[in-house]
């Protein structure tokens, strides 16, 4: 028996797995290339995509076998984890295929992010497909599972209230830093780092009218940008240091291997009343031990809630719709995939008939003159397509009805094409 292609998944998230453990999985743009070059050349897998979050790592892939163990053991290799098979027991393994593109939905809709319907895993999704279809790594199926993806996308979007209000990550740290600082005057908040996260803050930001805030980033012009369009003030990176000492709140957006923010260094500005961090980084930017410090307070991604409540009840009541559509959307993409298994029979037929209609016309119209020959080729042709449109029909209703396996099995024997394509494929 030939054993076909499975689409399955492999999936570390904050429902299984701590920012401790996340942060230290974590795979980098640069890694992620690597990643998809190396399962290419030592697996031979297919249609795999890599999507790597502050929330998530996850590796979906097309293949015969269960290769999870060896996927995670490469993880390992590239990001010089000599101990990963430790950390087995935080990934989330699935090999049904149904299950691996039900996880794939939920996780593209944002049902299965911290803050329900977080908009940015939509673009995080894109991002990754687009990584795979650069190095050849997306086939047909990939192709048009994730279109069916960004369809559903759409759809949810149009026709839920799923997506209504602002309670992302970086919305629910601007509600926490308003809370926390509703006491203080104008409240001194730095945000460092503009990226896709730190850039989403400064803009939820407008939700703090009273606040004096100021942004700085590694790209100066970046941040400017940022600042003009936003009205903040914005500084060079190298004078981040000292800007922490006067701001209230700090907010942390960076990627650096190693802590940014360290316990000797906040030590150093004499907190008067409080100061608030906040790390929205993975891997984490501020050392957890900060929070030694007295008046030095300590959040991340982990413990940020959304207290948006009426947009979270909002999103909460729409789940169930939401689920439908994605059901909806699986179902066709089923639909799809039954037709494109019967698509090789289809094919095989026409080459048969093509085969026996070229043959016949040879035969018998060997004097035949130009004329002659060409009314008698439109006929012939029209007689085929009318002989393959009943099995082509029944082919098609076949997969509606998971019974397209007996179907290829009969229109095979029936035209004997195993034999027919063996005698016009030409030899080796």
């Amino acid at each position: 028996m030939v054993m076909q292609n499975k689409f399955r998944s492999i999936s570390l998230s904050h429902k299984n797995a701590p920012v401790e453990i996340r942060e230290i999985i974590a795979i980098d743009e640069a890694s992620i290339h690597s990643l998809l070059i190396k399962l290419k050349e030592f697996f031979s897998v297919s249609n795999t995509l890599i999507l790597s979050t502050c929330n998530r790592t996850e590796i979906y892939y097309s293949h015969e076998l269960d290769l999870s163990t060896e996927i995670i053991k490469l993880i390992g290799l590239e990001k010089g984890i000599t101990d990963i098979v430790n950390y087995l027991e935080y990934f989330r393994i699935l090999n049904d295929e149904v299950k691996a593109i039900r996880h794939l939905f939920n996780v593209s809709m944002g049902l299965e992010a911290q803050v329900v319907g977080d908009m940015q895993i939509s673009n995080q999704v894109k991002r990754a497909y687009q990584a795979s279809a650069d190095l050849d790594m997306a086939g047909p199926f990939l192709h048009r599972l994730m279109h069916t993806v960004f369809f559903t996308n759409k759809r949810v979007v149009q026709e839920t209230a799923f997506r209504d209000g602002a309670a992302s990550v970086s919305y629910a740290a601007v509600e926490l830093i308003g809370e926390l600082t509703s006491n203080t005057y104008q409240p001194r908040i730095l945000l460092i780092g503009v990226g896709e996260i730190g850039e989403d803050v400064a803009k939820n930001m407008v939700h703090l009218p009273d606040a004096k805030i100021t942004i700085t980033n590694r790209t100066f012009g970046k941040a400017k940008t940022i600042a003009d369009e936003m009205g903040f003030d914005v500084i060079p990176f190298e004078n981040c240091f000292e800007a922490m000492k006067d701001a209230d709140v700090i907010v942390s957006s960076i990627m650096k291997s190693e802590p940014f923010i360290t316990k000797s260094l906040v030590k150093s500005f004499d907190i008067q009343s409080y100061k608030l961090f906040v790390d929205l980084s993975v891997p984490r930017s501020i050392d957890t031990s900060v929070e030694d410090v007295p008046g030095a307070i300590l959040y991340n991604v982990d413990n940020i809630r959304s207290k948006a409540s009426e947009t979270l009840k909002k999103r909460l009541a729409a789940i169930p719709l939401v689920e439908q559509i994605i059901e909806e959307s699986i179902s066709d993409f089923y639909n799809w995939k039954k037709e494109m298994s019967v698509s090789p029979t289809i094919n095989k037929l026409k080459n048969a008939l093509e085969q026996i209609r070229l043959e016949e016309m040879e035969r018998f119209l060997k004097n035949a003159d130009e004329k002659q020959y060409a009314i008698i080729d439109k006929v012939t042709k029209s007689m085929m397509q009318k002989i393959l449109k009943v099995p082509v029909v029944q082919l098609r209703a076949a997969c509606k009805r998971d019974e397209a396996d007996q179907m290829i099995d009969l229109i095979s024997d029936l035209f004997d094409l195993e034999k027919i394509n063996e005698k016009s494929s030409p030899g080796i």
